[in-house]
């Protein structure tokens, strides 16, 4: 079964420089996101972070402190932004993306392969569950970002220490082992761990 690519959360809520959940580098991402959709298309799931109707347990303090955020999914604030605006998506409340949607799309043992925002948050939310599910995951560093260039780069470096279940990756890498397959007539895998 080939690879899966979920793209975390590209929704105005974290691009857009005004809000409260803005993510500086969210630009940096969009461009290496687009080639990862052409590398994988048609095996690409977005995500969206949405609110809850009514917070329960440990989302009402946060939503205290984040009361800007409690909008309704339709809301403008958690659309994609206009690059993937037309795409479908996989609406979670949750930080984390994984579970049954995703479970189905990647089959058991599969390989999945992650980017978007933030690194530090729903990306490694997604990453740490699917691996508990038995799941190769790979993160693409140059196609996530986060609340800060610290923040990622701390996060990159834990997500490092789950592997081999989890392998931190770049756009070049995927690119370069999805060339290799095609020239070998194998199919692309893209499984960067084979162009070594």
């Amino acid at each position: 079964m080939p690879p899966v690519l979920a793209l975390i959360d590209l929704q105005r809520i974290f691009a857009e420089p005004e809000s409260g959940w803005a993510t500086p580098d969210f630009q940096r991402v969009v461009k290496p996101t687009q080639e990862l959709v052409e590398l994988f298309s048609p095996q690409v799931v977005f995500t969206r972070f949405v609110a809850p109707e009514e917070p329960t347990g440990s989302w009402i303090p946060y939503y205290e402190q984040w009361p800007f955020a409690l909008q309704p999914p339709d809301s403008y604030a958690y659309q994609l932004v206009d690059e993937f605006r037309d795409a479908p998506t996989l609406d979670k409340t949750t930080f984390g993306k994984w579970g049954p949607e995703l479970a189905e799309a990647v089959g058991p043992g599969g390989h999945l392969v992650i980017a978007g925002v933030t690194t530090d948050c729903c990306v490694i939310s997604t990453a740490l569950a699917a691996v508990d599910a038995g799941i190769q995951v790979q993160v693409v560093e140059d196609a996530c970002a986060a609340v800060d260039e610290e923040s990622h780069r701390h996060a990159i470096a834990l997500m490092r220490l789950y592997a081999p279940m989890l392998e931190i990756v770049t756009v070049d890498e995927l690119r370069q082992v999805d060339a290799a397959a095609k020239t070998d007539g194998a199919g692309s895998e893209l499984d960067p761990s084979e162009s070594q």
